[in-house]
């Protein structure tokens, strides 16, 4: 293949959802999923080893150091394709939004049973036993995957020892929400984090993401990304609840016509404005207008 040819290869893919590595400065790569053999050069071409999530959040980052940054996160209980292990982090790709990157070894560990149930609440804990006074194991959020095992009382007990959680807090798979903005709103005042979808930190489109897939309809990773779903709205008078806006690198979350609720910078946190003055301010700011306006509530999948 010539150079040619693989600079085109390369350019059909978008890196941040391709599972293929390159270390050095060579037209290929140096591992890439077999899945890719074909579509993609590499020296060699593997199976991922599935693995899954077990600590409550796991970031996802650019390079294999606690210091480089976040560019997505994975949750409790979600599974992760490890391509390539190092020292400390596993290179691979998360399952539920494709996205690739670095994850801690710690974090991880071979998949488990198949989950049954998702954290409906904004936050639970997981205690040893089935008591509220007993001192919790770890916390888990919205979306978060368990495997549950029966219900006792109040409580629903997870799969080999895992601990309990208030079954109120918890979901079977295939019962959903049905009002992302319902959803978005329980993280009122959460902080900002870019890179983040957890409870205790995330940014704009993680925040879009966590309430599409409790409503059970996948999100991508990145504002451009989900830019790209639903049909566009015609102009900014004929916004409604559940509709998207976009900026450059940004987007929010309509609760009505008027009002936008998105995690933002200026804030430092998720949090609700107008949108004509959130219009206002980004563009003052060096954002610019909007970029796109979306519809997906209404709109097939």
């Amino acid at each position: 293949m010539t150079v040619a040819a693989v600079t085109s290869v390369r350019q059909a893919f978008d890196p941040r959802l391709t599972l293929a590595l390159r270390t050095g400065a060579g037209d290929g790569f140096d591992v890439a999923d077999v899945g890719l053999e074909g579509r993609v050069v590499a020296a060699r071409y593997i199976a991922p080893e599935p693995m899954q999530v077990v600590t409550p959040a796991c970031a996802l980052r650019r390079a294999p150091d606690p210091a480089a940054e976040q560019v997505d996160q994975l949750l409790f209980g979600e599974r992760f394709a490890a391509l390539t292990t190092g020292d400390d982090f596993v290179y691979g790709k998360a399952l539920r939004d494709g996205y690739v990157g670095w994850a801690p070894r710690e974090a991880l560990s071979p998949p488990g049973l198949a989950p049954t149930h998702w954290v409906r609440a904004l936050r639970t804990y997981v205690f040893p036993q089935a008591s509220i006074k007993a001192p919790p194991r770890l916390y888990l959020s919205t979306n978060a995957l368990v495997t549950v095992e029966e219900t006792e009382g109040r409580f629903a007990r997870l799969a080999r020892g895992g601990g309990f959680i208030p079954a109120a807090h918890l979901a079977a798979l295939g019962e959903v929400e049905t009002d992302p903005a319902a959803v978005a709103l329980r993280y009122l005042g959460a902080p900002y984090l870019w890179g983040g979808r957890d409870s205790v930190g995330l940014d704009c489109s993680g925040l879009v993401q966590q309430s599409l897939y409790a409503c059970g309809r996948a999100g991508p990773r990145d504002s451009d990304m989900q830019a790209k779903l639903g049909a566009a709205v015609p102009n900014v008078e004929s916004l409604r609840r559940n509709d998207l806006v976009f900026w450059r690198g940004h987007v929010g979350l309509m609760l009505d016509a008027d009002l936008l609720i998105h995690a933002n910078a200026h804030h430092m946190a998720v949090a609700v404005e107008r949108l004509a003055e959130a219009i206002t301010r980004i563009d003052a700011a060096g954002g610019g207008p909007p970029t796109a306006l979306r519809r997906l509530w209404g709109v097939a999948p």
